[in-house]
């Protein structure tokens, strides 16, 4: 292969050149293959000519073959979870029906891609609501029974016994507050019966409490209705959210933002810790990637930017449900 690491633009305009001068050199050395000497001048003219046939090569060849370069490009940096990355359609006609062709692949890939993650979402969604009511009506039944059947004994019990059970006791109801917390987490109960603005004041406060952050509330009270669905992935993307700044951000001050926007709602979670490098938002740690499918699969986006204060920042639009 001639010139592996060119773009293919520059290795067919190398091999039309090479050919071109090595036949202009044939015709110049051996002069009389064509029965005409030629002199200083001529050869001027035929090195003048050669130029200008080799420039006008490559500006022929530049519109037609340079469109397979920016669709190599663009298939080593595509990112389905950035939709709508086509490339124009122009170039000759086999160039054409390539980068259409592509387009097209891309078009099937984000459609499958966007049902296989709804799909995902929606399971996981239901197994949790599953795992959340087994939590409640079989778990903690369960230890409520056993936290009742230690207060009976503790009241015949001796001292020392009744010291045991005592602390058995505060365990199993240490035991089934913790149950309760985690169904209250696994299903957002708040979001159902009160709506989005409680649930997320009441996710902040338990969050402040646990971490120690200290967490800045503006929540729009006039927001325009939202679908279940987008009122869930606000949910989920402001839960995610704060729990990467709890283990990740060292922060001391979160900011939380919901207002309207124009037909849609914004949510807006800025913390002052120490940041997130571009190849760990890029490679979807911190949950970044299923926060990017969240908000596709609600027709929302997702923006992840270095905050003002010097921390992340993360922000979600989804539409209203009227727009």
């Amino acid at each position: 292969m001639v010139f592996p690491r060119l773009p293919l633009l520059w290795r067919v305009f190398a091999i039309n050149a090479g050919l071109l001068v090595l036949g202009t050199l044939a015709l110049v050395v051996f002069p009389r293959r064509v029965h005409v000497s030629t002199g200083v001048f001529e050869s001027f003219d035929v090195i003048a000519g050669v130029v200008l046939v080799l420039a006008a090569n490559f500006l022929l060849l530049r519109p037609v073959l340079s469109p397979v370069d920016r669709l190599v490009e663009r298939m080593r940096t595509v990112d389905l979870l950035r939709p709508g990355q086509r490339l124009p359609e122009a170039g000759g006609p086999e160039v054409v029906e390539l980068v259409k062709g592509f387009n097209q692949m891309l078009e099937r890939l984000e459609t499958e891609r966007h049902e296989s993650s709804r799909r995902a979402l929606s399971a996981q969604e239901a197994e949790r609501r599953r795992i959340a009511g087994g939590l409640h009506d079989e778990v903690g039944q369960v230890l409520t029974g056993v936290l009742l059947q230690l207060e009976a004994l503790a009241a015949a019990a001796p001292e020392e016994r009744e010291r045991r059970i005592a602390e058995t006791r505060e365990s199993v109801r240490h035991a089934a507050e913790e149950v309760r917390r985690i169904a209250q987490e696994l299903r957002p109960e708040l979001l159902e019966h009160l709506g989005l603005v409680s649930a997320l004041t009441e996710l902040a406060r338990k969050f402040s409490d646990a971490s120690g952050v200290s967490v800045d509330r503006r929540l729009a009270p006039d927001l325009p209705p939202l679908a279940e669905d987008a009122e869930l992935a606000v949910f989920r993307v402001t839960q995610e959210s704060l729990t990467n700044v709890a283990r990740h951000a060292h922060a001391t001050r979160v900011e939380l933002t919901l207002e309207r926007g124009p037909g849609s709602v914004v949510l807006r979670i800025a913390d002052d810790g120490r940041g997130l490098s571009d190849d760990a938002v890029l490679d979807g740690s911190g949950g970044f990637r299923g926060m990017r499918e969240r908000a596709l699969l609600v027709g929302g986006a997702l923006a992840i930017r270095g905050a003002a204060q010097g921390g992340v920042e993360v922000r979600l639009e989804v539409p209203a449900a009227s727009a």
